[in-house]
């Protein structure tokens, strides 16, 4: 993996090493989401892509037909050490709205669902416990309709997409 070094971090050896993990999440347009996790200590890498659908070698013009079944998703690569899972999942929550079934904002299609697609028996187990908990806060009025998944093969998308909101000066996607 060609590591990316985010915010100024420096790889340490744990790091070279390939001591660091992945986490993939689905919250809408994977712009903003990436972005958001972007700013994470601890995140060493991101990438965007599709997840969670039928088709091989899939491209946002297919995602985008509706056909496929993917979600527009962020493989965010991070160090345990510096960063928790626990706290991934809080930013994931807090950059979204999981109530809203295949939405956010104007963004409408089964690309834009919320999910958590887990890469081991570890992140499952978090996964549904930040769900429980987040259902018996009170925070949301609406059920939580945010999927709980195995992760799946994780498609690249296209280069113009990586990092979209950084190459363009932009913190957020605006909605």
């Amino acid at each position: 993996m060609n590591l990316k070094i985010i915010g100024g971090q420096m790889p340490d050896e744990k790091l070279v090493e390939g001591k660091f993990q992945r986490a993939t999440f689905a919250g809408g347009c994977f712009w903003g989401v990436e972005q958001a996790f972007r700013q994470i200590k601890g995140v060493v890498d991101t990438e965007v892509g599709y997840t969670g659908g039928e088709f091989e070698n899939t491209t946002y013009r297919d995602v985008c037909s509706g056909k496929t079944g993917h979600a527009e998703s962020v493989e965010v690569t991070y160090d345990p050490s510096v960063v928790s899972y626990k706290e991934l999942l809080e930013v994931f929550w807090n950059v979204h709205d999981p109530t809203t079934f295949n939405r956010q904002g104007p963004d409408v299609g089964e690309q834009y669902r919320s999910v958590i697609f887990y890469h081991n028996p570890e992140q499952e187990k978090a996964a549904i416990t930040s769900k429980k908990e987040l259902e018996s806060s009170d925070r949301y009025r609406d059920p939580i309709v945010t999927q709980i998944l195995p992760a799946e093969k994780f498609w690249s998308a296209e280069e113009y997409h990586q990092r979209y909101l950084e190459k363009r000066g932009r913190r957020f996607c605006g909605l």
